[in-house]
């Protein structure tokens, strides 16, 4: 199972962190993967300063453009189970 958590602290909210939320779970169930993904919500991650919304995927940080959550779930979240 990829585990993907997404912050939704003060800073991640007011960069879209409501937006990437919903996009990962329509996206997740959508495409018939909510067996095989697990999304979560964290406070802070500590990376405010970065551009975009802090997403941990499996571990991995990544800042996650709210225009740009469709690229971000076909690319990291559906790449990892290539």
């Amino acid at each position: 199972m990829t585990e993907v958590v997404i912050c939704v602290g003060s800073s991640c909210h007011i960069k879209g962190a409501r937006r990437v939320v919903e996009g990962l779970t329509k996206l997740v169930k959508e495409s018939g993967m909510s067996e095989l993904v697990k999304l979560s919500g964290s406070f802070c991650m500590g990376r405010c300063e970065e551009h975009g919304v802090s997403v941990k995927v499996d571990g991995e940080i990544h800042f996650v453009d709210p225009d740009h959550v469709e690229e971000f779930f076909r690319d990291v979240i559906m790449g990892s189970w290539k």
